[in-house]
């Protein structure tokens, strides 16, 4: 891990992947969508150093479609972001040709990154997504990625106003939502975490 670089990555580049890149850019701000591809990295670089199976292109397409359900456009009164944003993945994955068992797939990680950890034998990618989103914002096992790998994606994609944003969607999620996900986020003092994660105070490029 510790010669891991963003070029020794594979990024699918099928057209599904390429139409996940277009519509989190068309709907999400900026530092959501520096958010999403960072995940797919930060996934992507552990399951590399691990030797874990997982499927690139499902992975990237969750990683980039995983906040949908914090945009007003797809923001549900009713159920957890997260539920919310795969379905609007499965609905992608479908009009993008993908059969049901594979939309599913797309769903239930998106679903999973919220949940505390994932069995990388039962789901490789949503374990992955676990770690990464976990790492990007409140910095949860930093020792898996080397200080040198996190600048260079740092670099890449800054993080931008990423920490006030999430922050005050969450708060907007819980204060409708209070037996989701969110709301049990912000009771377990995610801002105090978030404002601790190595990641917003690495040097700015």
């Amino acid at each position: 891990m510790n010669t891991m670089r963003l070029a020794d990555l594979f990024v699918p580049d099928s057209p599904a992947c390429t139409n996940a890149v277009e519509v989190t850019t068309s709907y999400c701000s900026p530092a959501l969508v520096n958010h999403s591809l960072r995940v797919y990295f930060w996934a992507a670089a552990l399951g590399t150093a691990r030797g874990v199976d997982f499927d690139a292109e499902v992975l990237f397409v969750a990683s980039l479609l995983h906040d949908l359900g914090l945009v007003e456009d797809f923001d549900s009164h009713r159920v957890p972001f997260e539920v919310a944003g795969g379905s609007v993945a499965w609905v992608f994955a479908a009009g993008a040709g993908w059969p049901v068992q594979r939309r599913t797939r797309v769903s239930e990680v998106i679903v999973r990154h919220m949940w505390p950890d994932v069995d990388p034998q039962e789901d490789p990618e949503g374990f992955l997504m676990v770690r990464s989103t976990g790492f990007d914002i409140v910095g949860r096992g930093q020792a898996d990625f080397p200080v040198s790998f996190r600048n260079e994606v740092l670099a890449r994609y800054p993080r931008l106003s990423l920490a006030d944003e999430f922050l005050k969607c969450f708060q907007d999620q819980a204060s409708r939502k209070p037996d989701s996900s969110a709301a049990a986020a912000i009771r377990n003092d995610l801002g105090v975490r978030m404002a601790a994660n190595p990641l917003e105070h690495a040097p700015r490029p």
